[in-house]
């Protein structure tokens, strides 16, 4: 059994998910697997070359890779639920097909969770285009945990629910860019983290993980904050800077966001 378990859902993104993969090729820690969940309409994106020369690195480096259909679409809650059910480890990371890890992320969430002992640690991901956007007012909210993080409600009427603006555009890098002189990563308070999350998967399936998916149309989006601000109300969570993520800035492929799973359930 792996330490970690990255699961991968992705959709119609061949080159960006060899991307993805190529990140995680690069990683120094050595203790996880892979396992990815295809929903493309036509050839799943792993048969990609770019995408298969990425898997063979990553298990000639002793990194397994699982490939899995998962037809037909019944919503992302569902496609989440479907990965979290073929994870094994005792933390899972749940990185989307359109996100680049820089080196050491990995180690450095791994080392945050351990540490802080709580449901799950996020890398906000950052929109490099927007570097010369400074926006101090979205900032604002930002504050650090000084301790371990306790559990809270963030609901949308919560303040804590105004923390979303830190993950805007390229907030995250301007963060991280605050903290980079200090010797390990700082641990600071979130609504909700997109993209790039590492749970405790006992805490995340003693919270009901993404099982709400059968209360969904297929149609919805938000299933990631419902899964995290339960997470957050039972074991406390945290985003960690610096950020080694990054945003490839690809259009979405989830056109339909009129139904929050958040708003719904």
């Amino acid at each position: 059994m792996t330490e970690i378990d990255v699961l991968v859902p992705t959709c119609d993104r061949p080159a960006e998910l060899a991307v993805t993969l190529s990140g995680l090729a690069a990683q120094e820690f050595a203790d996880f697997a892979v396992i990815v969940a295809d929903q493309s309409e036509g050839e799943p994106g792993y048969d990609s070359p770019a995408a298969m020369a990425m898997i063979r690195v990553l298990e000639r480096d002793g990194h397994p890779v699982r490939l899995s259909r998962n037809l037909p679409r019944r919503g992302l809650a569902q496609q989440r639920a479907h990965l979290l059910e073929r994870a094994c480890a005792r933390y899972v990371l749940f990185l989307d097909d359109d996100v680049w890890l820089e080196r050491g992320s990995l180690a450095r969430m791994h080392s945050a969770i351990t540490e802080l002992e709580c449901g799950f640690v996020g890398n906000a991901v950052q929109g490099l285009s927007y570097m010369d956007d400074f926006r101090p007012h979205e900032l604002t909210p930002y504050e650090e945990w000084e301790s371990r993080p306790q559990p809270e409600e963030v609901d949308p009427e919560s303040p804590a629910w105004d923390r979303w603006t830190l993950h805007n555009a390229a907030n995250p890098a301007h963060l991280s860019d605050l903290v980079a002189h200090r010797p390990k990563w700082t641990a600071y308070k979130v609504a909700w983290v997109g993209g790039c999350v590492l749970y405790d998967r006992e805490l995340l399936l003693s919270a009901g993980a993404f099982d709400f998916w059968r209360d969904l149309p297929a149609e919805h989006c938000g299933e990631d904050v419902l899964a995290q601000t339960r997470v957050m109300a039972k074991y406390g969570g945290a985003g960690i800077l610096p950020t080694g993520a990054v945003h490839l800035e690809s259009p979405t492929t989830v056109t339909e966001r009129n139904l929050q799973a958040y708003e719904a359930v």
